[in-house]
């Protein structure tokens, strides 16, 4: 069998070391050891020792013997002791004892209501310049006929008979450290602090029902796709008058057919044939509100960007918006008449 170190030297006091000093240091190496704390190799077993070195210490014909005779004087083992009247069952429990009083005395706080998702399409043009969009949305509201008490019409809540309406019950325990409340929800009124002799009839009870809400979402200009809006209280009700959850909106913007967006700046392609290309011409180019004109210079090449200035979308949240670029392609035609080949192959004569 191993030897057993000197049980003062396991807590680190001297021999002549008062009750007090000797609860202390057996309190911050028991916290330091604890296997719930402390997951390195040994450390149960130094907990171990700290107990049993704590059990016989403390007690004051205990430590009489072992001053007199050493570890022989010391008998019973640490665990399944009484201790001043607190009953350990392991290594939890004294845990407990150190970290688990509590004096609360108020009853549990209602939880807040869910929070709810929806997801609307739009346009690239309301996604630019803002709309209105009506949802009708599911979602967990008061019940209409008891106005979310839970009692029959005519009828209240009674406090409960458990608790006192606290919706907690306090026990008092008394350990080797002092005296500890120990602090559970109600078993009767689950926390509610009140109980329902007789249930509301529609919602039974719950204090609630299931309605489908219409509601108006303002969609902001320059949101993007995969853009969310929060709806703050528009989700579930909670529970006892908490406040209710809130209302997540997902925008998903439809592709256009003429434009693609980056950012704030939107893109356009213009055709052109050969011709207008090569003589220069003035087009007119659709944009997200109107149409406007651009002169498009002699000579333009397939690629060419041109630029129209805050012609694009407006900046969430901010001031002024982005731009509209305009990408040239020149079209190549695929077939000529007789005499538009005969005009291609005087004009290849002259061109280098």
């Amino acid at each position: 069998m191993p030897v057993k170190r000197d049980y003062y030297e396991v807590l680190g006091v001297s021999r002549e070391a008062g009750d007090e000093e000797i609860k202390s240091a057996f309190r911050k190496l028991a916290f330091k050891y604890h296997p719930d704390h402390n997951h390195e190799s040994g450390a149960e077993g130094k907990f171990k020792e700290l107990n049993e070195a704590y059990e016989c210490l403390s007690d004051r014909d205990k430590r009489s013997n072992y001053d007199r005779i050493g570890h022989n004087g010391a008998s019973g083992e640490f665990f399944g002791q009484n201790f001043d009247g607190a009953t350990f069952s392991g290594l939890g429990d004294i845990f407990d004892a150190f970290f688990g009083g509590a004096t609360a005395t108020g009853r549990q706080a209602p939880s807040r209501g869910d929070d709810l998702s929806y997801k609307i399409s739009i346009t690239l043009a309301e996604a630019a310049f803002g709309a209105e969009k009506e949802i009708s949305i599911p979602r967990v509201e008061y019940c209409s006929a008891c106005q979310g008490l839970g009692a029959a019409p005519n009828t209240q809540p009674e406090r409960c008979p458990e608790c006192d309406g606290r919706g907690q019950i306090q026990r008092i325990q008394q350990s080797i450290f002092g005296r500890f409340a120990n602090v559970t929800i109600c078993p009767r009124c689950r926390g509610e602090g009140s109980i329902i002799k007789n249930p509301c009839p529609k919602c039974r009870g719950t204090g609630k029902e299931k309605n489908t809400r219409k509601i108006l979402v303002k969609i902001p200009a320059g949101v993007d796709d995969n853009s969310r809006l929060r709806l703050s209280g528009e989700g579930d009700v909670g529970a006892r008058g908490a406040g209710a959850g809130d209302l997540y909106v997902s925008l998903s913007v439809a592709k256009h057919e003429l434009f693609t967006r980056e950012g704030d700046d939107i893109y356009y392609e213009l055709s052109l044939n050969i011709a207008k290309a090569t003589l220069g011409t003035e087009a007119e180019i659709p944009t997200l509100e109107d149409k406007t004109k651009l002169r498009i210079p002699p000579g333009t090449q397939t690629g060419q960007v041109f630029r129209l200035k805050h012609k694009g979308v407006p900046h969430l949240n901010g001031h002024g918006r982005g731009d509209q670029f305009i990408t040239a392609k020149v079209v190549t035609p695929e077939t000529l008449t007789a005499q538009q080949k005969r005009i291609f192959e005087e004009l290849e004569k002259t061109l280098k």
